[in-house]
């Protein structure tokens, strides 16, 4: 049987082409996008947002010890200056000491923020940060937002922004939402037990930048979609 030259010719750019779609990058997601994480034992998707312009009944940020040295970057500067400069007056030593899993609620005036209130969680020394400490604020945050009342809460690590460079935001998200559904575990056995009240937290936005929002997505599906 005879081969066409031509198709001969072409066959090698054909895989060619296919191998350089392959290693493309997918284009980061416009902001204002939400990626769904589907199939999950809690409603859950990743919003392309910064938390300033992020709206919902209660946005969760982070802050690292009130240091001098701990200056706030990007979102956080950003939410500072919304917020006529309060992140700066409340972060010292005899106010929000920014030590782990302490905590502090804000309810700006409505239009500064797109939140309604604003929950700050401590993620004490920058120095000695790993992701796996996210797991307790994971925690933290459930049981905040039970207490509060919140259905569906909005969730902004802002720990590159808070100047720690060692990980990244899909490593935290994992950590995070681990810390997250232990809390939720928790609320409904005491639920079941007779020995708590009904959980209300029936939803979860977690906030990215355009750079991090496929890997946050990415880990946030590996754990909600892990089997038991």
């Amino acid at each position: 049987m005879k081969l066409n030259r031509n198709a001969l010719l072409l066959t090698p750019a054909l895989f060619a082409c296919i191998a350089a779609a392959a290693q493309t990058p997918p284009s980061p997601p416009a902001v204002g996008t939400r990626l769904s994480v589907p199939n999950t034992i809690l409603p859950t998707d990743v919003l392309v947002q910064g938390p300033t312009e992020a709206p919902g009944d209660l946005q969760i940020i982070c802050l690292f010890q009130s240091f001098p040295d701990n200056k706030l970057l990007a979102s956080l500067a950003s939410m500072d200056q919304q917020l006529g400069g309060l992140l700066t007056k409340v972060r010292t030593q005899s106010l929000f000491r920014g030590d782990l899993g302490e905590t502090i609620l804000l309810t700006p005036k409505p239009g500064v923020i797109a939140a309604q209130r604003l929950l700050i969680i401590g993620l004490g020394d920058r120095t000695t940060f790993t992701a796996q400490r996210e797991e307790l604020i994971g925690e933290i945050a459930y049981a905040e937002s039970e207490r509060l009342g919140v259905t569906a809460p909005t969730f902004a690590p802002t720990v590159l922004d808070g100047g720690f460079s060692g990980t990244d935001t899909g490593t935290i998200g994992t950590d995070f939402i681990k810390g997250f559904l232990r809390g939720r575990a928790i609320g409904a056995t005491l639920y079941a037990a007779h020995a708590g009240p009904s959980p209300k937290v029936a939803h979860l936005t977690f906030l990215a930048g355009q750079a991090h929002a496929l890997d946050t997505q990415k880990g946030l599906v590996s754990v909600l979609n892990a089997k038991p």
